[in-house]
């Protein structure tokens, strides 16, 4: 089955995001701003307006959703096709070209945390590389059959589903565009995973990109995580409360980012008065603990043994684990470190992400034409894609 088109606003009543008309895009805050200032001095009213959530519709071209009936999942797709490759009608039955930058998102997060992302990747690649992101099983828009599958966050299940939902949109393997397969946090290692099973099945991925999580430090906070988790709010008077918690919290750094991206984080308060506008959380993060060890568990490795160019991005200092420290020493993977960025570095600054990515999508699929040997003619062998094995 083809993937339909989504409507942006007002398809349901028990979604936060669709509950606002749309709205234009702000500048990302600038923390000199009173209003932006005052909650982290929680000193002064602020003007909650500020905080009003914006649709993702000016930052994706179609929202989609994409059923794939072999999981027993519908899946929440937020699209922009590079100008080589089209729109929604073109996805099935027409050969593809050009790169597509598929962006699988964190554990309690949706599609959405990579919508400003996906603008500036799309503007800064001169509208050639194309972006799909999606939700996750138990996140955002996504809907599972039977509803209590949505809580099995095994690495199997993301792994699985991350393969079916290409597949779903790119049938025919010879048609599809070159994939840049990014992981962000936990949903690095099925994306890792995936990208040989696809490789096999004729699918060509171009690249590989991890956002802000290593196996080694990533295992090591794990006996941290639930008293981490125990910190945040249980609940929310409204979707703008929440996005002033993300802000002053510092949990997300950039507000036009925030106002898009928290509300999918979001659904309305169970039998919650008339009237009122109260808010809890879509993923119960506290509930995937069984699954944390198993989403990382040989990230490092197969970031390493993957057969296309590799991409690390890190928040802050540099933070490798040994198996990472070697590859790198043997010039094995790129390796960028953003500063003045928290965990969803691709929020706080998604324009310098997008330069990262829009140069490394650039250098790997760039033609290169070697001279032919003296005395000989150039052969078909003399060109040969740059990063491909």
């Amino acid at each position: 089955m083809a993937p339909t088109t989504a409507p942006w606003a007002g398809d349901d009543d028990d979604t936060v995001e669709e509950l606002h008309e749309e709205d234009e895009a702000t500048d990302a805050p600038d923390f000199d701003d009173p209003i932006i200032s005052d909650l982290h001095m929680k000193s002064k009213q602020v003007d909650m307006s500020r905080f009003a959530p914006i649709s993702a519709a000016s930052y994706f071209s179609q929202a989609l959703e994409v059923d794939s009936p072999s999981r027993d999942i519908v899946f929440r797709a937020y699209y922009t096709p590079s100008n080589l490759t089209g729109n929604l009608e073109q996805l099935t039955g027409k050969s593809q070209r050009g790169s597509v930058l598929v962006c699988h998102h964190g554990a309690g997060s949706a599609g959405t945390t990579f919508a400003c992302l996906a603008k500036s990747v799309h503007e800064l690649s001169g509208a050639e590389l194309g972006v799909l992101a999606f939700d996750a099983r138990g996140h955002g828009k996504t809907k599972t059959q039977p509803e209590e599958a949505e809580r099995v966050l095994s690495f199997e299940n993301l792994q699985h589903d991350f393969v079916a939902l290409l597949k779903q949109v790119y049938p025919v393997s010879a048609d599809a565009p070159g994939f840049i397969l990014l992981g962000h946090s936990m949903g690095a290692s099925p994306v890792m995973s995936a990208a040989p099973l696809l490789q096999q099945e004729g699918y060509k991925i171009v690249g590989v990109v991890v956002l802000d999580v290593v196996e080694g430090t990533a295992v090591e906070a794990l006996p941290l995580m639930k008293n981490i988790l125990s910190q945040r709010p249980t609940k929310f008077g409204s979707v703008e409360e929440a996005i002033q918690w993300h802000i002053s919290s510092g949990a997300v750094r950039n507000l036009e980012s925030a106002k898009i991206s928290v509300p999918s984080l979001l659904v309305p308060l169970p039998n919650r008065a008339e009237g009122a506008q109260d808010v809890i959380w879509r993923t119960d993060l506290m509930a995937t603990a069984p699954y944390w060890e198993e989403w990382y568990k040989n990230l490092s490795s197969e970031f390493l043994a993957a057969r296309a160019a590799k991409l690390l991005v890190l928040a802050g200092q540099e933070r490798l684990d040994r198996e990472l420290m070697v590859g790198q020493m043997q010039g094995k993977f790129q390796l960028e470190v953003l500063p003045d960025v928290g965990h969803y570095l691709h929020e706080d600054k998604p324009e310098k992400l997008a330069a990262i990515i829009v140069d490394f999508w650039k250098r790997n699929t760039t033609t290169l034409i070697l001279p032919p040997k003296i005395g000989s003619r150039p052969s078909a062998q003399s060109v040969k894609m740059v990063g491909e094995e």
